[in-house]
């Protein structure tokens, strides 16, 4: 069972604005129920061509696409097409309270939905100054993973906006790679690409293993030096309670204790910089 917040579990059983707009300005569809999630999403723009004055949707999905969805719409309605177009993902889950990371995809699908309507929006109305989203780079509409159809674009895209540096993260967040898995390699590649790593014959000798002596010393320098005064720039802090192979066991504290997000922070902060500093194995667990 997942572990949602009461606002997730709010907005599933009490979705707001669910159904369809006649005469919307921007419509954006995205998914495909074959693949177990689709979105649709209508937009209305007021007379001076300037704000969302309503926003609908339909979808096909779990609680957490619902639940999405429904706060997309909530969180447009009233916003200029320029503010609204600076919405990420990561909006989404923060105005939820936070997702499970394995729920993020429904986050994206959500922003992807926009995007699509701002498209289908700037087509219909060419009078309108309509943030468009920018068009891919030639070859990177590729469909990299056929199980779920995610282009290379998208893939990129969700890496640079959430930060991620596995592969795994990239499937929790677009589903590529979650299917049959023959992906997996071409989505390292990318993120390869966009970390700045070399991989293949041609690139770095990988680095010998760390001891783990040498694996203990570099998390805790890494939690001391970076992690814990990151979080106390935000009034937070945490304790690292142990370490067992690639299993650090984390206790939250100060403003980070009991915090909604208190899941986003272990994952998107406190187990990004280990994995990108010590290990991308390494994964982050909560002591309450």
């Amino acid at each position: 069972m997942w572990d949602y917040t009461e606002k997730v579990m709010d907005f599933f059983l009490h979705p707001r604005n669910v159904g369809e707009i006649k005469d919307a300005d921007g419509v954006g569809e995205v998914g495909n129920i074959v693949c177990g999630d689709a979105m649709k999403l209508y937009l209305k723009i007021a007379p001076d061509g300037k704000t969302i004055v309503d926003a609908k949707f339909q979808t096909f999905g779990c609680a957490s696409a619902i639940a999405s969805a429904s706060a997309l719409t909530e969180m447009l309605k009233g916003k200029t097409l320029e503010d609204a177009a600076k919405l990420t993902n990561q909006d989404i889950a923060d105005f939820l309270g936070d997702l499970p990371e394995e729920k993020m995809h429904c986050s994206v699908m959500g922003s992807e939905a926009f995007q699509a309507a701002l498209k289908d929006l700037a087509k219909k109305r060419p009078d309108l100054n309509v943030p468009v989203p920018t068009t891919p780079e030639e070859g990177e509409d590729r469909v990299v993973c056929q199980c779920f159809n995610v282009t290379e674009a998208e893939i990129r895209n969700v890496v640079k906006t959430n930060h991620l540096t596995t592969v795994e993260q990239v499937t929790y967040y677009t589903k590529a790679g979650g299917g049959c898995g023959g992906c997996k390699d071409d989505i390292q590649k990318i993120l390869d690409d966009i970390l700045g790593k070399k991989s293949g014959d041609g690139g770095e000798a990988a680095p010998k293993p760390l001891t783990n002596l040498q694996k203990i010393a570099l998390i805790q320098d890494v939690f001391d030096s970076i992690i814990r005064p990151g979080l106390k720039a935000d009034g937070g802090d945490a304790e690292l309670i142990d370490i067992n192979g690639d299993q650090v066991v984390v206790k939250l504290t100060g403003k980070c204790a009991g915090c909604a997000s208190a899941l986003q922070t272990l994952k998107h902060w406190v187990e990004a910089k280990l994995r990108e500093k010590v290990s991308a194995a390494i994964n982050v667990v909560e002591q309450k």
